[in-house]
């Protein structure tokens, strides 16, 4: 069965939909209805990665994110924090996260794997090259899918020396992170280079500024149109070997996954 985590961002600032849900209660009943709509996941975050955010500091993160989690996780319904800090990905697995969603693949805090071994929780390994305030200075590539793949090996094998088993990891190529336009669809069409892991892969292209890119040449492209850019994309890439998809557009996604399905028969 294909994964399909829905985006529950408890954040002032998202590129997409940042302030909608940064009261607790709206994030919960945002993520209710994520899981009525098909969502397998919840990933919840309290930090927005967006080109050029800023961090925030643990404290005000955890505050957004544990009351959240702590309520979707008590209904049974399974979690993802999405996470860079540590303290905040233990304090996450202690209210009810089962899995951990770091995009910097463990970079960004040295102590992330560490604490995460000492859980029972998943890891999701992004790819990464630097934070969002100056990604993009680092994308530079001469064959994108083989040097992500390779660099995502080595966060792997970081992530084993800590004590993390192979069967609790996931790999995520991080499509639009240290990524630009091109690059991203190069990506994709790499994707076997990923999959030649041995882990289960996430793909996360949701309303990213590649697909607006793609549609008119511009980055103004209204959130409906990104999110069957989205859903496409999400079915694509399930086509091609990924495991779990993530997408703010939970309903779009799960009826384009039906019918590739059913043309798959």
């Amino acid at each position: 069965m294909t994964g399909i985590w829905g985006i529950v961002n408890v954040t002032p600032d998202s590129f997409s939909d940042g302030g909608r849900y940064v009261d607790p209660e709206r994030a919960i009943a945002h993520g209710i209805a994520l899981r009525a709509a098909g969502a397998t996941v919840l990933d919840v975050g309290g930090e927005s990665t967006r080109p050029g955010a800023e961090r925030v500091d643990a404290s005000v993160e955890q505050q957004r994110v544990l009351p959240v989690i702590e309520q979707l996780a008590a209904r049974g319904i399974p979690v993802s924090i999405d996470t860079h800090n540590a303290s905040t990905a233990v304090a996450a697995v202690r209210v009810g996260a089962r899995i951990v969603n770091d995009v910097s693949g463990g970079l960004a805090d040295p102590e992330m794997f560490g604490a995460i071994a000492e859980t029972s929780a998943d890891v999701a390994i992004g790819h990464w090259r630097g934070p969002s305030f100056d990604m993009y200075a680092h994308a530079e590539y001469r064959r994108v899918s083989r040097e992500v793949a390779g660099e995502l090996r080595e966060r792997v094998s970081e992530a084993a020396a800590a004590g993390i088993a192979p069967a609790r990891l996931i790999v995520d190529p991080g499509i639009g992170f240290a990524k630009a336009g091109v690059q991203n669809w190069e990506l994709l069409r790499g994707l076997d280079d990923i999959t030649a892991l041995g882990h289960r892969v996430l793909i996360g292209t949701s309303r990213k500024r590649f697909l607006a890119e793609s549609l008119d040449g511009a980055a103004e492209v209204d959130e409906s149109r990104r999110d069957l850019a989205t859903a496409v994309t999400s079915a694509l890439a399930v086509r091609y070997g990924a495991w779990a998809v993530r997408v703010h557009d939970v309903a779009a996604t799960r009826d384009a996954l039906a019918i590739a399905h059913a043309w798959e028969g």
